[in-house]
Order: structure tokens, then C-alpha cells, then sequence
């Protein structure tokens, strides 16, 4: 069968209930949090999704779940990955000048 997806979020209560866990746990889900005082991991979590959302998912109508899956991986291997490996070049370039 296939394997279980992570669910990040951050640590409201909301998300920490049992009941909540359960369902997680009854769809195949796994919680993911940053530890207790650790925002800026849910920071970078958050500008990504919300970045991703604001680039690639509101502008598109998915028919299904294997298109919307097929279309995310496309845009996050082809375009953010690709341009983020390049950001991270050009500020490690102007770290090396700097030394």
C-alpha cells in the first residue's frame, strides 16, 4: 500500500487534540510540529506553502488528486528547488567575496 504522508502544523491546540491525532492517524497522516519556542521552523514552512499556494495552486483548478500531486511535484522540481539552489549560490558567492 502506499506510504504515509506528514502533515505539518503548528502546535494549537487544534492540532494537538486526540482527536485530531486520531483522525491524522485514521487517514494515513503523520503530524509533523516544531518543537515548543521554535517559530521559525513553522516560518519557513509556512512562506513555502504559502508561496506555493500564491505561484501555482491558486491559479489552477485540479480534477483530481493524482493531477494536483503530478502539477506540485513539476512546479517544486522543475521551477522552486531549481531557483532556490541557484539563491543559495549567489548568496554563498557574496559570502566568499566578502571573505
Amino acid at each position: 500500500m502506499g506510504r504515509n504522508m506528514q502533515l505539518h502544523s503548528d502546535r494549537g491546540t487544534q492540532f494537538t487534540s486526540g482527536d485530531y491525532q486520531r483522525y491524522l492517524g485514521s487517514n494515513r497522516l503523520v503530524s509533523s510540529m516544531s518543537a515548543v519556542g521554535h517559530c521559525g521552523d513553522n516560518a519557513a514552512c509556512e512562506g513555502f506553502f504559502g508561496m506555493l499556494k500564491r505561484e501555482r495552486v491558486h491559479h489552477r483548478r485540479y480534477r483530481t488528486q493524482d493531477e494536483a500531486r503530478a502539477d506540485l511535484f513539476e512546479y517544486i522540481e522543475r521551477f522552486h528547488n531549481p531557483r532556490m539552489r541557484r539563491r543559495v549560490a549567489a548568496q554563498d558567492q557574496k559570502l566568499l567575496a566578502v571573505l
